[in-house]
């Protein structure tokens, strides 16, 4: 998925700048060999997991019954006790605010209107 590649690349670039403050993995459906692939490809060095087989996208909310797909972001929190729980989270979508893209679309005329991320692009 191209918009999901898009935030990856950019998770890639502040990578050591999140990993000094938490932990950090991308999750997909995808599984291992089908995303270490991928990510050698692209050059990404985060962590990734595979949810394939369990029911952690559904139950995180970012997969619906009927199977549509909804990209975003969760943060836990181990608690003292050793728990872990989810503190936060959110949805990625065209111009939000994790991808840096959005904001530099924004300064030009015209903004983003019309334009979708690719896997590669003409040099």
């Amino acid at each position: 998925m191209p918009y999901c590649t898009m935030w990856a690349d950019g998770f890639n670039g502040v990578l050591p700048h999140l990993e000094d403050r938490a932990a950090f993995a991308v999750v997909s459906p995808d599984p291992p060999s089908v995303q270490q692939k991928f990510a050698t490809g692209r050059g990404w060095k985060f962590k990734m997991l595979s949810s394939k087989g369990t029911p952690f996208s559904v139950d995180m909310g970012y997969e619906k019954k009927n199977g549509m797909k909804v990209p975003g972001v969760s943060v836990f929190k181990r608690d003292k006790s050793g728990k872990i729980f989810r503190v936060s989270k959110d949805v990625f979508g065209p111009g939000d605010d994790y991808n840096v893209v959005w904001h530099f679309f924004d300064l030009l005329p015209g903004g983003s209107k019309g334009w979708e991320p690719q896997f590669t692009y003409r040099q």
